[in-house]
């Protein structure tokens, strides 16, 4: 990956691999509102705009939630490699584009994901040790639904079916490099940060740390 800018918590200022930092739930766990959480502390991170083939929600805005393209043009990006990965999901599809990500890392931020684990799967088959991968638990799985049902959003049938892919979701929880439990938003956004904050201080990703080694040694 591209290198990326230094971030606030390293006073020596190395340079280091830019990140692809992976947030996943069920529907309804959080993940949304800690991805907000987490742009608005930290400057060094920027979100991953997925494009879709569903309609706007109210409130959402082209650009900004989502890319809203038709699904003729989604399957020409799938077809053309625009996309770095990307999932099919209740009669839907949802994918990342590839060009603006790769702006984002070579700008110095690191980049933010949310998205479901078959995005987070293809993302580390294709990055893999520039991928870090959180997964978010519900407390429960009757707190979930009560969370969906507290929404009114979806219908009673829209429910019943989040219910039915949260617990296939789940299953899929050994994929990730942290898993924490969401029963408390904003003591998992902490230790989310806290994650992030750390992966960022890793070896492997410290690219100037060979030359200060060096600069010690002579």
């Amino acid at each position: 990956m591209v290198d990326a800018h230094q971030p606030a918590t390293d006073p020596h200022k190395f340079k280091r691999r830019g990140m692809l930092f992976v947030l996943s739930s069920p529907s309804g766990a959080g993940k949304s509102t800690i991805a907000r959480k987490l742009l608005g502390a930290d400057d060094g991170l920027q979100m991953s705009v997925s494009a879709t083939t569903r309609a706007p929600r109210p409130g959402e805005q082209d650009g900004r939630d989502y890319h809203f393209v038709d699904l003729p043009e989604f399957k020409r990006m799938v077809s053309d490699g625009e996309f770095l990965e990307w999932a099919h999901v209740f009669d839907h599809r949802y994918g990342t584009p590839r060009a603006p990500v790769e702006a984002m890392l070579a700008s110095g931020r690191d980049v933010l994901f949310d998205i479901d684990w078959q995005g987070a799967q293809q993302l580390f088959q294709l990055a893999a040790g520039d991928v870090v991968r959180v997964f978010i638990m519900p407390p429960s799985m009757q707190e979930l639904e009560r969370r969906l049902r507290g929404r009114a959003t979806d219908s009673d049938d829209v429910v019943t079916r989040r219910m039915e892919r949260a617990a296939a979701e789940v299953g899929h929880w050994d994929g990730y490099d942290y898993v924490l439990v969401n029963d408390d938003v904003d003591a998992c956004f902490d230790r989310v940060h806290t994650i992030l904050r750390a992966e960022r201080l890793k070896r492997s990703r410290q690219t100037g740390l060979i030359g200060f080694i060096r600069s010690l040694t002579r």
